[in-house]
């Protein structure tokens, strides 16, 4: 049994239209999602050059290179939302042929490129991004879901070890569903102390000064395996804010918050795990990667003087399976 080492952690929650469909047209967010066609390349690139390990959490319907073979892959047990405007299963009619005529809801082309680079895990963002504690859906039917995104990872050659929930619902029965299919690490929710805190522009607002200032502490985590599950929680650090023009003037600050947490982890043997959407970088392309140029290259310094490595989530998951003490602690 070996030590239960912490590392740099990124994971990547892609999903195009399909994470933002209940709120956003694709005419609203068409650049965005347009832009992800040039984000994507950059950022594997960019993780080529620097070393740099990471999670690609996709939403099952990107795999797939046309709308037939989607509509033939369907599970037999689809959830019942109550919201309608959550169900993905009723936009298919309003979805194209295929990736050329569709690149906002199809992305055979660019999973293969993740593919194509070396560190690189693709997990789930479940198949249909199932919002798994929306009223509606059953425990059955997000087990339908998780074994349909299981099969069709599976024409690539891929087998799912990972997975990060949708707007981050998670409960125990559907980790415990997770677990029984063969996943063996979550993405769990940040720990957040303005969660319980005043109304919800409140609290946007102290998580916005918080990627700034260091308000909540510096996001240090500590992998492990639950008393009861097999299933790793991989704790997320902080979402990576996208380059914002009226914030521009305060991007050292940011900078700065990233790395002293980095350091931290690294210092005291933790995981520093830092996620985004790579619609996220569609639109300031260069400006997010100037950014997350900078973030690599202190990862790369801190690497080669601390030997903190940079891990997928399920490297993480393999590292505390094979802990001396890899259950987490209450």
């Amino acid at each position: 049994m070996t030590q239960n080492p912490g590392g740099f952690v990124i994971s990547l929650d892609f999903e195009l239209h399909w994470g933002v469909r209940d709120h956003r047209t694709v005419a609203q967010y068409r650049e965005n999602l347009l832009g992800v066609r040039q984000a994507v390349p950059a950022i594997l690139e960019l993780f080529e050059r620097y070393g740099i390990h990471a999670t690609w959490a996709t939403v099952g319907f990107l795999f797939f290179e046309n709308l037939d073979d989607l509509k033939a892959a369907l599970p037999d047990d689809l959830p019942q939302y109550r919201e309608t405007h959550l169900d993905p299963y009723a936009a298919l009619a309003e979805v194209g042929k295929n990736e050329a005529e569709d690149p906002f809801h199809f992305a055979p082309s660019l999973i293969r490129k993740i593919l194509a680079y070396e560190g690189q895990e693709v997990g789930t963002h479940t198949l249909s991004h199932f919002y798994a504690l929306a009223p509606g859906p059953t425990l059955e039917s997000f087990r339908a879901d998780i074994r349909s995104a299981k099969l069709a990872a599976d024409q690539y050659g891929i087998v799912l070890k990972s997975i990060v929930f949708p707007r981050n619902q998670i409960s125990r029965q559907h980790l415990r569903i997770c677990a029984e299919e063969g996943l063996t690490a979550y993405r769990s929710t940040e720990a957040d102390p303005w969660i319980e805190t005043g109304n919800g522009i409140l609290r946007r607002a102290m998580r916005l000064a918080d990627s700034y200032l260091e308000l909540s502490g510096n996001g240090c985590v500590a992998p492990c395996l639950d008393e009861e599950l097999p299933i790793v929680r991989v704790s997320g650090s902080r979402f990576l804010r996208p380059w914002n023009t009226v914030l521009r003037i305060f991007e050292d600050m940011r900078l700065r918050r990233i790395c002293s947490s980095m350091d931290a982890a690294a210092k005291s043997n933790k995981t520093f795990h830092l996620w985004w959407h790579p619609h996220n970088f569609g639109v300031h392309l260069e400006e997010n990667m100037t950014f997350l140029t900078h973030i690599a290259e202190h990862y790369a310094n801190t690497n080669r003087k601390m030997g903190w490595p940079s891990l997928t989530m399920a490297e993480v998951a393999d590292n505390v399976l094979h802990a001396e003490k890899p259950h987490c602690v209450a």
